[in-house]
């Protein structure tokens, strides 16, 4: 496989002015694919009618419904983005526009801008897979040739933002439950030889333990756990953002002056020789990331040749990281923050506008109104629309077939084991010189208590804060100075230790773990941290309506004194009775290396990772932990409605369900199949009638999930306010119909895609490390998605209906909804299922 990106070994060539760039990297179904990318270019538009236009408004109004204005901060970009640029400047406002942009735009509006910019002239096509290159070249000449092309695309000139004095705003957001200050400088865009000084700059100020904004802010001020610097560049300008979400209640005015203090600490100390190459050494870890698929191969490829008119840029690019020095950080420090004006945006809780920045000046936003019956019906019937067919001097509507079935092999994989019992599974793959690896241990949060449920995350937390001989700060810089990356954390399941390396910083890699996990330095003050961080965390999280629902179906779905039924932390309450002693007495009861499981893949030989495992194997001692018993789910034998009130909410938030089969059950890889089409993909039934089709919606999904002993089938979105009673009735109506609706052609398009896309399910690093999971913790055989292909294939009709019929059950579901009780609540009565059950009580009602 060649995986180098532009320069030697890619071809290009264009033909209509399209710029076409193949890199010789499965071909089968290539020309399906070309076929359908070049309709989308040249014969599309004119199957937009109006009444597609009309749904598909509604589905971007709910998008940023979703994303921006039932969200915490979601103003703040926009409100941003208008300051910082005039009004004639395209980053002025966002891309998703207004409501009543949305509104305002035409049938005429959408083809003139679509015929102005969608050309072959204004376009780069990459390829990239294992395919023959020409004959990939014959089918692009064939389905793009005849394409026109449109009016000439000048370059565009950069135009960075500018600002004639600080201007200080405030804003009292609807869904804040804690302050946040985002500072905001006008920068420079992307590939700008200042962008790559102005990105390490970023990740100094506010990267890790010494970064001197986290120093003041988090470490010495302790005000608040959550501070960033970072970049935003594009093809014509840039920011540079410093945002610190605050504690609840603090003011932000200590915050700026704790800022302050930090940013001229940089000026007084500036950035070592140390700290740039461990932050260059990370970098080359990321890029090699980013190219492992083929997927990531066709980004950089296009995105260099759009924005550098260079597909080999990726050279040019390495080396302008690799050329950043010292003084060139200092230097951008002083040419594009210090003493520059800025933007001050202080976004706080309702009712507390006071902890905003002195000074600040109040910026309100429209509120949208719910009214009830407004937008209910877009009335769009996708089989009904007529259009002109765009001519062509072939018949496009015949679709060229899929190609010929994809032979997929099992991964090779080694197993060995440690001298104190450690299970090893590995995967050798030399593509990319990176190593991935995890340490799955039997101390997750189900072996927590209710008394403490945060006991587990907790103590995985605080083993990354330094070990006996290291400072949380000294163990940052080893890690950073190999360019890898080493991390503890839990789930409910288990804890991992994992970690990323190149291939030859493994040994020195596995070095640190070892350290991290066997000599825990249990600091105090990074403790103290901790239970702040988990404080805010279980405030921000009150105010997101997605975690709302999934926290309260949690609590639903399991009995108060079941384990499971406990979300994130648990309460604030609970948390605050924890101690270091109880994270102490957690890692010596639980974490054995009876039952561990390590799995790594990547450029290494299993002689290699044994021999890096001796200490670990050798040092580390301990006993089984006792077996656990915990309960199942409570399986509702009727639908129950129960509704969290937020009071003005733009949308509501869906999570609803009900106990299912766990991963060994033999139904599970059928029935996981059979929900490919229900709500796995954007085609499935539930988008198709819920966003296509209705416009309720920006996205809705189900699915089955599960783990050895247990599992769940949810179906998950956000529809807008006044339609919550329709999206609940049309999502029971589907699950309902889904398996006698099923039909012959809905069964061959399910197997085939599930089959063809199971090769990218072992791809990259990741994706194999993920199989190696699978194998280790239920037993499967290393060709065990071979196995569940040739169950998908085999599958029928009468498959579906039976298990359709026994595992979707529409009318036994935990229906959880987060949304204005006000305009909605009373609408759910004719569901049917009783009474909704509010979850809380607020000030509105």
């Amino acid at each position: 496989m060649n995986t180098r990106i532009g320069g030697e070994g890619t071809n290009g060539y264009t033909t209509n002015d399209v710029t076409k760039y193949f890199q010789a990297v499965p071909s089968d179904g290539l020309e399906k694919i070309i076929w359908a990318e070049a309709d989308k270019l040249g014969w599309f538009i004119n199957t937009v009618t109006s009444g597609v236009l009309d749904n598909e408004k509604q589905v971007v109004k709910n998008e940023k419904r979703q994303r921006v204005d039932n969200q915490p901060f979601g103003q703040n970009w926009g409100l941003i983005g208008k300051t910082i640029y005039p009004a004639d400047h395209p980053y002025s406002w966002q891309v998703i526009g207004s409501l009543a942009d949305l509104d305002a735009a035409s049938i005429d509006d959408v083809k003139n801008f679509y015929r102005r910019w969608y050309v072959p002239n204004n376009v780069t096509l990459t390829i990239t897979g294992d395919f023959d290159v020409d004959q990939a070249e014959v089918w692009v000449e064939k389905y793009f040739g005849e394409i026109p092309k449109g009016e000439d695309v000048a370059p565009l000139t950069p135009r960075p933002g500018k600002l004639d004095k600080i201007v200080n705003l405030k804003v009292a957001d609807n869904f804040a439950t804690v302050p946040q200050l985002t500072l905001t400088w006008p920068s420079i865009e992307q590939y700008h030889p200042d962008s790559y000084a102005l990105d390490i700059l970023a990740t100094y100020l506010s990267d890790g333990k010494r970064a001197p904004l986290n120093e003041v802010l988090i470490d010495e001020e302790k005000l608040s756990t959550t501070v960033a610097a970072f970049t935003n560049s594009s093809e014509l300008a840039g920011e540079f953002y410093l945002l610190v979400r605050a504690n609840a209640g603090q003011n932000l005015a200590a915050v700026k002056t704790a800022l302050d203090k930090g940013l001229a600490r940089f000026e007084k100390n500036g950035i070592s020789e140390d700290d740039l190459n461990r932050i260059k050494a990370g970098l080359e870890v990321d890029f090699y990331g980013n190219i492992q698929s083929v997927l990531g191969k066709a980004i950089q490829l296009g995105e260099y040749n759009t924005y550098t008119n260079d597909p080999g840029f990726i050279h040019k690019d390495i080396a302008n990281i690799q050329a950043v020095t010292t003084d060139d950080v200092m230097r951008v420090y002083n040419q594009y923050i210090k003493d520059k004006n800025y933007v001050a945006t202080s976004f706080t809780p309702k009712t507390e506008l006071d902890l905003a920045l002195p000074g600040a000046i109040l910026t309100q936003f429209a509120e949208e109104e719910i009214i009830q019956g407004a937008e209910t019906q877009t009335n769009f019937d996708p089989t009904a629309r007529t259009f002109t067919p765009t001519p062509s001097s072939f018949d496009r509507t015949i679709e060229p077939g899929f190609g010929k079935a994809i032979t997929m092999t099992a991964p090779i994989v080694w197993r060995g084991e440690t001298k104190n019992g450690i299970q090893l599974f590995g995967i050798e793959n030399d593509e990319t010189p990176l190593i991935y690896f995890n340490l799955e241990i039997d101390a997750g949060d189900r072996r927590g208590t209710l008394e403490q449920p945060a006991v587990a995350t907790l103590t995985a937390a605080l083993m990354n804060k330094g070990t006996n001989s290291k400072t949380t700060a000294e163990l940052e810089d080893a890690i950073k100075s190999l360019g890898s990356s080493i991390s503890i954390s839990s789930t409910q399941s288990g804890t991992y230790l994992q970690g990323s390396t190149l291939a030859r910083n493994f040994n020195q890699t596995m070095a640190l773990a070892e350290e991290i996990l066997l000599q825990p330095r249990w600091d105090s003050d990074e403790f103290a941290t901790l239970m702040l961080e988990a404080a805010n965390n279980i405030d921000q999280a009150a105010a997101n309506p997605s975690s709302i629902v999934a926290r309260e179906f949690q609590a639903i779905m399991y009995p108060s004194d079941n384990i499971y039924s406990v979300y994130g932390y648990g309460s604030k309450d609970k948390l605050q009775t924890v101690t270091l002693d109880d994270l102490k007495d957690f890692y010596t009861t639980y974490y054995t290396p009876v039952n561990a499981k390590f799995r790594i893949v990547g450029d290494i030989s299993a002689i290699k990772v044994k021999a890096a495992l001796t200490g670990i194997g050798q040092k580390w001692n301990g006993e089984a932990n006792p077996k656990l018993d915990i309960g199942q789910a409570i399986a509702p034998t009727r639908s129950t409605i129960y509704f969290y009130d937020i009071p003005g909410a733009k949308q509501s938030s869906f999570r609803f369900g009900y106990p299912s089969m766990a991963i060994l059950d033999p139904d599970f890889v059928k029935t996981n199949a059979m929900n490919y089409l229900l709500g796995n993909i954007y085609t499935s039934k539930l988008n198709t009638e819920l966003r296509v089709n209705k416009g309720y919606t920006y996205g809705i999904r189900s699915s089955f999930a599960a783990i050895k002993d247990r599992g769940t089938f949810t179906v998950r979105t956000s529809v807008r306010s006044n339609v919550t009673y329709e999206s609940a009735q049309l999502i029971r109506d589907i699950l309902a119909e889904y398996g006698s609706s099923f039909t012959a052609e809905d069964l061959q398009t399910m197997k085939s895609a599930i089959i063809k896309g199971q090769a990218l399910k072992s791809e990259t690093l990741s994706a194999k490390l993920v199989m190696l999971g699978q194998i280790s913790d239920y037993g499967f055989s290393d060709d065990y998605r071979l196995q569940d292909a040739a169950q998908i294939k085999a599958m029928t009709l009468d498959d579906i209906a039976r298990l359709s019929k026994k595992y979707l059950t529409p009318d036994a579901m935990h229906m959880v909804i987060a949304g204005d009780a006000k305009t909605q609540l009373e609408n759910l009565n004719q569901l049917g299922f009783g009474e909704p059950v509010l979850l809380n009580k607020t000030t509105t009602e």
